[in-house]
């Protein structure tokens, strides 16, 4: 058994282990980029492999398109692309420079006048995209959006006038959550995780952790998951865990749950892994190709879970 530690692990995983079944189905199904990032995370693979695979998916405007992220098809720059694109340059520590320039000047060029990105621009008009990913002409500010860029440039030390903005939009969009659904708290807590203000980021976590208890947003016995609804507008069975919200010990929303909780939720999440080594996608599935696409990133932010939480997968 090898442990998962917080660096890429030196050798090949042992036969027929988790992370034995799961590179196997990497290699079977993912993309060049999923290839090459669980190459790095668990094999001893190159930051430089990931970011030339990276590469591919980015356009002049500065932004990432060319469905980088699975459910919006098309070449065109979206905010969620380059979230998703900012995420890997994070991971293998090329978060910053030249290219995360480009990345701000283009965020600034998408932006609404209030400084927050909106979830989907209407460049995306005649692509094929996930019908739950509506595409209109005046798109609204949007925290799923803008709370994990902000984060992450935070978290890199990343530097811009847009960031000023940006960061304000958060703050007042955080502290005033009422009525949330997952993937917004998931978003929050992006922000929160890195945001440099630490005492009035670990006061709104205080209070976003109450409001994901009262409101049931997390499944805290994954045996009974009937007695836990599901957020209006998911896929039936779209649930959410105690590990979807604290990815790793040291994120804020750690504290929202007991060491029960989350151990609970640690096994479930490694029970999920199927048959063929990966993870399944809980959101709705509406075509083939990004369902395809997206098992293998499920799959390495399961892994990547796991190892945070010192679990043993290999």
């Amino acid at each position: 058994m090898a442990e998962l530690g917080d660096s890429p692990l030196p050798s090949t995983p042992a036969a027929r282990s988790p992370l034995f079944r799961a590179e196997q189905f990497v290699w079977l199904t993912a993309r060049v980029l999923e290839q090459r990032l669980f190459a790095y995370r668990f094999l001893n693979g190159s930051p430089e492999a990931v970011e030339a695979a990276l590469d591919a998916y980015r356009n002049e405007d500065g932004g990432y398109g060319h469905a980088l992220e699975p459910d919006l098809r098309g070449p065109v720059s979206q905010p969620l692309h380059t979230a998703h694109a900012l995420d890997v340059l994070d991971a293998v520590g090329r978060c910053g420079g030249q290219r995360v320039e480009r990345v701000c000047r283009y965020l600034t060029s998408v932006s609404n006048a209030d400084g927050a990105l909106p979830a989907v621009h209407p460049g995306q008009r005649g692509y094929p995209t996930a019908p739950f990913v509506p595409v209109v002409d005046d798109p609204p500010s949007d925290l799923l959006a803008t709370g994990p860029v902000v984060g992450l440039l935070h978290r890199n030390e990343v530097w811009h006038a847009w960031l000023f903005r940006a960061t304000d939009y958060c703050w007042h969009a955080v502290e005033s959550l009422e009525k949330s659904h997952p993937y917004e708290v998931e978003a929050a807590v992006t922000f929160l995780d890195s945001a440099p203000d630490r005492p009035r980021a670990e006061a709104a976590a205080d209070r976003l952790g109450r409001l994901v208890r009262e409101q049931r947003l997390a499944v805290l016995d994954p045996d009974r998951l009937d007695a836990f609804a599901v957020a209006s507008g998911y896929a039936p069975g779209e649930h959410h865990f105690p590990h979807d919200f604290a990815r790793s010990p040291d994120s804020l929303a750690r504290a929202w749950f007991t060491d029960d909780e989350m151990a609970r939720s640690l096994d479930h999440l490694a029970a999920e892994q199927r048959e063929d080594g990966g993870w399944p996608v809980r959101w709705r599935q509406w075509a083939p190709a990004p369902t395809l696409e997206a098992r293998p990133l499920v799959t390495i932010e399961a892994l990547r879970t796991l190892r945070a939480h010192g679990r043993f997968v290999g």
